[in-house]
């Protein structure tokens, strides 16, 4: 029996030991690492070349969205699973133009966990079952094979995004991303440009919009 290992990316604690404890019941999945952020899982995506990375979509310090997009660069084979407890067309869009191969729910059983770790495993995209009948509905899997849709930022400009969101100040972003305070500001400015936004407000309610972040996890009054 194939061997097939696995990332689990989640900032909560206890839902990552949750499902390690579950999938380490299964003969053919092994957990080799765990994440609590996406910078945290694309650093460990490059050392442990996992073959499936279960990827919660919104987390602190950098999104699933983002990191996914990152850590294929420097871990082309893995295949992604976005994990979200919302299917709103969006977060499931934004995912799979991420690159991710599968989306799942939270509220899903971890047999079809394990059902969708081996399907991508082996080449195949893998849907909860309401996501699987919106997208068809949508007829969303030509259009997913294009170009993304709408404005398309910069992995930079993705990262300065989330941390305004979670209501970071200029200085606080420019010591976390490890740049100068004027390279923060080029930034702001232009995803204000590029979204037509002219406030931090108006880059929150995006950034909660397009499933970046969650709405309780923000600081800035909207």
């Amino acid at each position: 029996m194939k061997k097939c290992t696995v990332l689990l990316v989640d900032d909560h604690n206890i839902v990552r030991k949750g499902m390690r404890m579950m999938l380490e019941l299964e003969k053919d999945l092994i957990v080799v690492g765990e994440a609590k952020n996406g910078r945290e899982a694309v650093q460990l995506a490059e050392v442990l070349e996992p073959d499936v990375i279960l990827m919660d979509i919104a987390m602190p310090v950098l999104n699933g969205l983002e990191a996914t997009r990152q850590l294929l660069k420097v871990s082309p084979r893995a295949r992604v699973i976005a994990l979200s407890a919302h299917n709103d067309d969006a977060y499931v869009i934004n995912a799979i133009q991420s690159g991710a191969m599968g989306y799942l729910l939270k509220q899903d059983s971890m047999q079809n966990v394990c059902r969708a770790i081996r399907d991508v495993m082996n080449g195949h995209r893998y849907f909860s079952h309401s996501v699987d009948v919106r997208l068809r509905k949508l007829r969303a899997a030509a259009v997913l094979t294009k170009a993304p849709l709408g404005i398309k930022l910069t992995s930079r400009e993705n990262e300065v995004l989330q941390l305004v969101a979670e209501g970071e100040a200029n200085k606080q972003i420019a010591a976390e991303l490890a740049i100068s305070i004027k390279t923060v500001e080029k930034h702001r400015t232009s995803l204000m440009k590029k979204l037509s936004i002219h406030d931090t407000a108006g880059l929150t309610r995006f950034a909660i919009a397009q499933g970046i972040i969650e709405s309780s996890s923000q600081n800035t009054v909207i």
